[in-house]
């Protein structure tokens, strides 16, 4: 079976870390979890690239640089300057990067998404402040797109994952936004409990994000950012109903059958797709 390598992002105030790397390990990846000066480090020695030997690279969540100047900016800001070379390779090399939460945030600071016509130094989208103005932490029902492009959400058609974030709210202009849904680069949206988009109504909505949108990806659908955690949601007593659930099936003589969470799926599509 062919080893799938990936690297997790750590340091400056990420905090995800760990249960990224563990999920990915879940899904059969050989994931290493790496500090982010390591790798400028390693990419200024000189030898060879600092990202050669990996297939995904995921930006984690948490709080790089707590947030200062704004959520992801200065962590796209010292990536760029050091590693912008290196993350265009990787890119053109046909692998997979991965952003959640803070990790999103970066993605679109750096330019990587939207990715429109091949361009990942534009800055063409954005993830701002909650309309409520405060910090939110909940769990969120997804509209997942099968027509997207997506690695990382294929075979799947809803989630629900929780989201921690006080700037999560997706903003764009209007043909920025036309293009996106055209393109089928628009992946997550947040929905009711039967699946509607949100239509903009919180709870369902917590962020006020346009478009209900959750998640997007590059092009190719081999970028993908979103603003829930799926790595929170690695075993199913990470879920709040669990418990509820647990006993509704004993009263029907049953018992949970798959104790893996939900979100362990976004991370073995990635690991499948090298090794399909």
């Amino acid at each position: 079976m062919k080893e799938v390598k990936a690297m997790v992002l750590t340091g400056y105030g990420l905090n995800c870390d760990n249960e990224t790397d563990f999920s990915l390990h879940l899904a059969g990846a050989d994931s290493h979890r790496m500090h982010i000066n390591e790798l400028i480090r390693n990419a200024s020695s000189g030898s060879a690239g600092p990202l050669e030997d990996y297939q995904i690279l995921v930006f984690g969540g948490g709080f790089s640089w707590a947030d200062d100047h704004g959520a992801g900016v200065l962590m796209a800001s010292k990536m760029k300057r050091h590693l912008g070379e290196a993350l265009k390779a990787f890119v053109d090399a046909g692998n997979l990067i991965l952003g959640i939460c803070n990790g999103f945030q970066a993605l679109v600071n750096l330019g990587l998404l939207p990715g429109f016509d091949g361009r990942y130094q534009d800055r063409e989208v954005a993830l701002t402040h909650n309309d409520s103005g405060n910090f939110i932490d909940t769990w969120v029902n997804l509209k997942v797109n099968p027509k997207s492009p997506n690695v990382f959400t294929r075979g799947l058609n809803h989630a629900e994952f929780p989201v921690r974030h006080g700037e999560g709210k997706f903003y764009a202009t209007e043909d920025a936004l036309q293009r996106l849904f055209e393109n089928n680069q628009v992946v997550l949206q947040y929905a009711d409990h039967d699946g509607t988009p949100a239509g903009g109504r919180r709870p369902s909505n917590p962020n006020g994000s346009l478009s209900d949108i959750a998640g997007i990806c590059d092009p190719t659908g081999r970028i993908f950012g979103l603003m829930p955690h799926p790595e929170a949601f690695n075993h199913f007593t990470n879920h709040p109903d669990w418990t509820r659930r647990k006993l509704a099936l004993a009263r029907q003589g049953k018992s949970i059958e798959q104790e893996e969470g939900g979100g362990i799926g976004i991370f073995r599509n990635a690991v499948g797709y090298f090794r399909d």
